[in-house]
């Protein structure tokens, strides 16, 4: 994230170093594992709150925004919290159960939920944390971007949310970059991603 470009729509920036974050020791970033939603989610509901206190911050108009895990906790969010009014997830997990079967990086959900899908602890896990079993309470307009050559997290997780969305009557949007990856590197589809993202939440907040 390039947090000054936010900050030039005039919106107020905050970026929450939440569990699971480096800078406060090895066990504070390895507090995330088999807890996706848990702790970070909580750390970010702190963050807001303490935003909405301010008094040069409107409460009502407030957005997040997350890029892979956080692309995640945006749709952990959206079945969580309505305090947003609008959400932003880039490249996200939405189903940790299928993205465990596209991802290059295979060895990451196993050590992240604790074993194989179909080991019964780990599938527990899998299923306690994952966003695709709560979209029933899903209720905030969304943008969805993703990139078809992103092995690490399979496009297909972002049609299976902006799917959700639709089918629920959420007001969303999809961006798709056909030659991108788990990053947007090239300097029109940066431009590009910029400006939707921009515009998105200018849409639902000023």
């Amino acid at each position: 994230w390039n947090y000054a470009m936010f900050a030039a729509r005039g919106y107020v920036v905050a970026a929450v170093n939440f569990h699971g974050s480096t800078g406060y020791g090895q066990a504070f970033t390895n507090s995330i594992s088999r807890n996706w939603g848990g702790l970070p989610y909580e750390d970010l509901m702190k963050g807001a709150d303490i935003l909405a206190r301010l008094p040069y911050v409107d409460s009502t108009r407030m957005a997040a925004a997350g890029a892979s895990y956080g692309g995640y906790m945006i749709y952990w969010m959206a079945g969580r919290t309505t305090r947003f009014k609008t959400l932003i997830a880039h490249d996200g997990i939405f189903n940790p159960l299928s993205m465990a079967g596209t991802t290059e990086e295979l060895w990451f959900p196993t050590w992240e939920f604790g074993g194989l899908p179909w080991e019964p602890a780990a599938r527990a896990t899998i299923e306690k944390w994952s966003p695709a079993n709560f979209t029933g309470n899903w209720r905030t307009p969304m943008l969805v971007i993703h990139s078809q050559l992103d092995y690490r997290v399979d496009i297909s997780e972002g049609l299976q949310a902006f799917t959700a969305l639709r089918l629920r009557n959420i007001p969303a949007k999809f961006l798709y970059f056909p030659d991108e990856d788990h990053f947007v590197a090239k300097p029109r589809n940066r431009r590009l991603w910029w400006g939707t993202v921009l515009d998105f939440l200018d849409q639902y907040l000023k």
